[in-house]
């Protein structure tokens, strides 16, 4: 099925194709998946602002995914404005921001809104935080500069690192083990000349 790291593993990770099928819903965690988990706090004019840097390829990695018609979650440990953006920008389906950490909560939640089972999710995690999500999903996944924890939580562990295109590597993954990738890449380039 996947997967990792090790004098034995793989140089890409692999997926079966049939967990692959399964999956309905990816969800992100945000500092140190969808960026590297670096944050530049500043002040303009006595008003606190955070930002952070994403992966442009990453995104269309997501894109990619909802094209397929996966739907697509963010929950992270920490609200910010930086995060309400990227997910407006992305259309993406669901976004909880708790600086309480409550992950599975968050999770439960938008499974029961959504009429889906743990095991019909993917959670993109990096650390601590994410271990409770990741326990319970049926495709936990671990960025590449992921903690020992996460990396031994994860039933793909990725090669390219959080920030850098981590989340991008597990969208072709997921899409090429359910034999969409090239259908999505040839979908999308027609719908860039269609609207030329």
């Amino acid at each position: 099925m996947i997967l990792g790291s090790g004098p034995q593993a793989p140089l890409t990770p692999t997926l079966d194709a049939q967990l692959a099928s399964r999956i309905r819903l990816v969800c992100f965690d945000v500092d140190g998946v969808l960026t590297d988990g670096g944050v530049i706090l500043g002040d303009a004019g006595g008003t606190r602002v955070e930002l952070k840097r994403y992966d442009i390829q990453d995104g269309l990695g997501i894109k990619m995914l909802q094209q397929a018609g996966i739907l697509i979650a963010i929950i992270t440990g920490r609200e910010s404005d930086s995060v309400a953006l990227r997910a407006k920008e992305l259309a993406v389906d669901e976004v909880v921001q708790d600086n309480q950490a409550r992950k599975v909560q968050a999770l439960r939640s938008i499974l029961q809104r959504r009429g889906l089972e743990w095991p019909e999710v993917a959670f993109v995690g990096d650390d601590l935080p994410d271990l409770g999500v990741m326990r319970l999903v049926g495709l936990p996944v671990c960025v590449g500069n992921g903690s020992s924890e996460a990396r031994r939580a994860a039933k793909v562990a990725l090669q390219r690192t959080g920030g850098a295109g981590a989340v991008r590597e597990f969208c072709e993954l997921l899409l090429r083990a359910r034999g969409e990738w090239d259908a999505q890449v040839e979908r999308y380039v027609a719908s860039r000349e269609a609207e030329q």
